[in-house]
């Protein structure tokens, strides 16, 4: 059984012990301590929090638990049920809401899950908040409401709807184009509520064909549910037996987007991004921000359009922040993670679908065209176990000063950039492992880059 506490939530499976794994007794202390965080920071009487959760099995029992925690605190809850993250952070702007609580472990196995926390700008905690969260949750602060106090729960499940209409509005989104290039579409949403949003989605947008595939919420994943190239046989297959022009796959809560080709190939998890952004660019230049481990592509890009290209720490809030700092028009992470200003900082499937279709309406290409349009990188993924009592800071710091006269960032663990590669060595939040992605325009030559700084970390390992 496992428990995380990170800044960034609070997840792990359910069943076990208390402390141990997520069981209720730990629900309600995350969600005591995420009202009280919100009471301290907005400063003022009643809070209006919002609550969602993707369609794990134990969505609706963790559910339950929060929303009984809170309004025993003495806040006004807004139920929104299934939904999908982007949309939770959508309905935390739309109500003015304090904050919100997604209940979803994202990628992870259906045995899991997860509360994340929103802000009242529908965005996730700032690592010092998260902190801070995290403190509250140790000492038990929570103060709950007496009985004149207790607050109130309204459930409403119409934010989807008004997710896809705000997405309508774009005016990068062309419904009608869309409707005139006749695409024929199919959707794996691994059973989650990708099965409520995107059909939605793709009618309103004006795709007559869109053939599902796993859109059942039920919570019962019919594969691995994170969307890489191994887990998406079965939908690449449906998309050659009926001649789809393109397919789409979204994780659990929506928020991670990977395409598919009409020849049923993977788009590329990293140029879902760089595709979205390539078309963004082309009307409205600008900067982009992605995270340290994600491709070039996108710098390239960007520059192509005379933009800027910025890099962030790992992780959404990051990228985020770093996007406000340049006043990016586009940004996010090379797992599918689109975020797009116009409509909110979140990452978000839904106007990455959006947007990726008016872009292949207005090139009139085959997705395979599209793809082959874009330079071509490889990383490379890897990982080393380190002890416990190992100074991985130590070992970075010796690797970095090695490489001094190259292009260092160490604002997250160390990524060395070269001409037309780079590498990127971090220490997990979760696990004893060092990550390192490296990337070229070969994998060979990928490869051989990360086995060479890892023989360096070894060989300054074994100085120390």
């Amino acid at each position: 059984m496992t428990l995380i506490r990170s800044i960034s939530g609070f997840r792990g499976t359910i069943g076990g012990k208390q402390d141990e794994s997520l069981t209720p007794p730990d629900v309600v202390k995350f969600a005591s301590a995420f009202y009280t965080f919100l009471k301290k920071s907005a400063g003022k009487g009643r809070m209006r929090i919002i609550v969602g959760r993707d369609a794990r099995i134990s969505g609706k029992m963790v559910s339950d638990l929060i929303v009984a925690t809170l309004t025993g605190c003495g806040a006004d809850v807004t139920d929104i049920g299934l939904t999908t993250t982007p949309t939770v952070e959508m309905a935390v702007l739309f109500t003015g809401a304090d904050g919100g609580i997604i209940i979803t472990a994202s990628h992870n196995p259906k045995e899991w899950n997860a509360l994340k926390f929103l802000n009242a700008k529908g965005e996730f905690l700032s690592a010092a908040d998260g902190a801070e969260l995290l403190d509250i949750a140790g000492k038990g602060e929570t103060v709950y409401a007496g009985i004149s106090d207790l607050g109130t729960c309204v459930t409403d499940d119409t934010f989807i709807d008004r997710h896809i209409a705000a997405i309508l509005d774009l005016p990068l989104v062309d419904c009608n184009a869309i409707k005139k290039a006749d695409f024929s579409v199919v959707v794996d949403a691994v059973n989650s509520t990708g099965g409520l949003a995107v059909p939605k989605l793709l009618k309103a947008l004006g795709v007559r064909n869109v053939n599902e595939l796993y859109c059942t919420p039920d919570g019962n994943f019919p594969h691995n549910p994170e969307p890489l190239p191994e887990h998406l046989t079965d939908i690449s297959k449906r998309i050659t037996d009926i001649r789809a022009d393109v397919g789409f796959v979204v994780d659990p809560d929506v928020d991670r987007l990977a395409i598919l080709t009409e020849e049923g190939n993977p788009f590329g998890e990293e140029y879902t991004l760089v595709a979205v952004a390539d078309f963004v660019l082309q009307h409205t230049p600008g900067n982009t921000v992605s995270n340290l481990s994600s491709t070039q592509a996108l710098r390239d890009v960007t520059r192509n359009h005379g933009g800027s290209y910025f890099t962030a720490a790992v992780g959404e809030v990051n990228v985020v922040s770093k996007m406000k700092e340049v006043k990016a028009v586009i940004g996010g992470e090379g797992n599918g993670g689109v975020i797009y200003p116009e409509l909110h900082y979140g990452r978000d499937a839904l106007v990455g679908i959006a947007l990726f279709l008016t872009a292949l309406a207005a090139s009139g290409e085959k997705v395979s065209a599209m793809r082959d349009r874009f330079p071509s990188y490889y990383i490379s993924k890897n990982k080393i176990a380190f002890s416990p009592g190992m100074d991985v800071q130590k070992i970075l710091d010796k690797l970095a000063k090695r490489y001094a006269k190259c292009d260092i960032s160490t604002i997250d663990g160390v990524r060395i950039t070269f001409d037309r590669e780079w590498i990127h060595l971090r220490k997990s939040n979760t696990e004893p492992i060092i990550r390192i992605y490296a990337e070229s325009d070969m994998m060979v030559k990928a490869d051989h880059l990360a086995q060479k700084i890892l023989n360096d970390f070894k060989e300054i390992l074994n100085d120390l």
